[in-house]
């Protein structure tokens, strides 16, 4: 505290102090606005802005010169040919379930299984697929569980 003020107040202080005399000699500029530090600075031509005479276009003005890329539709995905075995024994065949294999061996054999087949994974179109195959792989994986020797 300076002479029974704060430090905060005695900064307020001064700085009225400072701006006293500046206000008092300067005639507040036309185009400034009372207590911006800086003039405005607009797009304007003859007095009319420049953007509100293209209200449409501003959005096109952002968009850069890319005309190709709207004409041209994205390429139709390739079902992968894993996709397309749908059938039990095919799945069957992929997960190669054996009578020696334990709980953990399954559970690695359906993570693997999940990681290439999720629907989640595929395009569009071939989610069906993606999707009947993980049926059919998790209900013979756990028809092999049930199999498993209690222990």
């Amino acid at each position: 505290m300076l002479f029974g003020q704060s430090v905060f107040q005695s900064v307020l202080e001064r700085l009225k102090a400072e701006e006293e005399p500046a206000e008092e000699t300067q005639a507040p500029a036309a185009h400034r606005v009372s207590g911006l530090a800086t003039g405005l600075a607009f797009d304007v031509m003859a007095g009319i802005s420049v953007a509100s005479q293209r209200i449409g276009e501003a959005y096109f003005d952002n968009l850069g010169s890319e005309p190709a890329a709207e004409e041209s539709s994205p390429p139709e995905p390739i079902m992968p040919d894993h996709l397309a075995r749908i059938a039990p024994e095919e799945i069957a065949a992929e997960l190669a379930i054996a009578a020696a294999d334990t709980q953990q061996t399954l559970n690695e054999k359906r993570r693997a299984f999940a990681r290439a087949n999720h629907p989640d994974g595929v395009a569009e179109p071939f989610r069906d697929n993606a999707n009947r195959r993980m049926m059919i792989a998790n209900l013979l994986i756990d028809e092999a569980m049930r199999r498993l020797p209690q222990s």
